[in-house]
């Protein structure tokens, strides 16, 4: 099964509620995001899955909003959700390992995409699209498992990550300026290790 399938059946099996990474109101994006981008710039949601983070966006003015996933169904249930603000999104259903960017972003935020990514060659896919896409200067929100928490999510394997990990995998035109850990609750009770970063585009 390829990488796309295998998320077209997560969506279509389990109730986005339910789904491990669900968070009814995602806070950390959200502060993070108030602190680091005006309303009127353009920011990307990377892996935007059926989350909710989009509506209170939405709710909370801004108004240049793109969502990306590898899951049509997952970006659906987003549309179904939204109603009539859906309109107001730009929505791209791609991989962002062969994803070429053609607009500029002022902030960057994938939650839980990156950390996937095992293979060099992926990583450095990412990491070209994130150049291209990612205005000098722009920020970038990335969410990693944490080294200690979870090794596989959805019964794929992933990469943990601490600040300093991940400043070495991102490189030198990448300024750390914040970092947290944070334990995610799962839907079913269960706590996940997350490693939160903030960086500056130079």
């Amino acid at each position: 099964m390829d990488k796309r399938q295998h998320w077209e059946n997560r969506y279509s099996s389990t109730k986005a509620d339910k789904l491990t990474w669900y968070q009814p109101k995602p806070e950390q994006s959200i502060n993070w995001i108030h602190r680091h981008c005006a309303k009127d710039q353009a920011l990307i949601d990377v892996g935007a899955g059926a989350s909710t983070l989009t509506d209170h966006l939405l709710e909370d003015g801004y108004n240049n909003i793109t969502l990306l996933d590898l899951s049509e169904q997952s970006l659906e249930e987003s549309r179904a959700r939204l109603g009539s603000k859906a309109a107001a999104v730009k929505w791209i259903a791609a991989d962002i390992t062969n994803w070429q960017p053609t607009e500029k972003y002022d902030l960057w935020h994938d939650r839980a995409v990156f950390h996937f990514l095992t293979e060099t060659t992926d990583r450095a896919a990412y990491m070209q699209s994130l150049a291209t896409g990612l205005k000098t200067g722009g920020i970038l929100i990335m969410a990693t498992f944490a080294i200690g928490g979870p090794e596989k999510c959805s019964g794929l394997p992933i990469v943990q990550y601490d600040a300093d990990k991940l400043q070495t995998e991102l490189g030198s035109k990448f300024l750390l300026l914040e970092s947290i850990q944070e334990n995610h609750p799962t839907p079913a009770g269960n706590n996940q290790l997350f490693n939160w970063c903030v960086f500056q585009h130079v």
